[in-house]
């Protein structure tokens, strides 16, 4: 049975390693977004 023990933990390390990953990528790409959005829209619609 110790075996299979270390190969539950790998399997819910990398789940939780990938998670750990994932919110900021996806955090970044929002960002991103938002940011190019308001660059585009700023020289758009200059302030009067």
């Amino acid at each position: 049975m110790a075996p299979m023990y270390g190969v539950i933990l790998a399997v819910v390390w990398h789940f939780w390693l990938a998670v750990a990953l994932a919110f900021p990528a996806v955090l970044l790409i929002v960002a991103t977004i938002v940011g190019y959005v308001t660059q585009v829209t700023r020289t758009r619609y200059p302030k009067q």
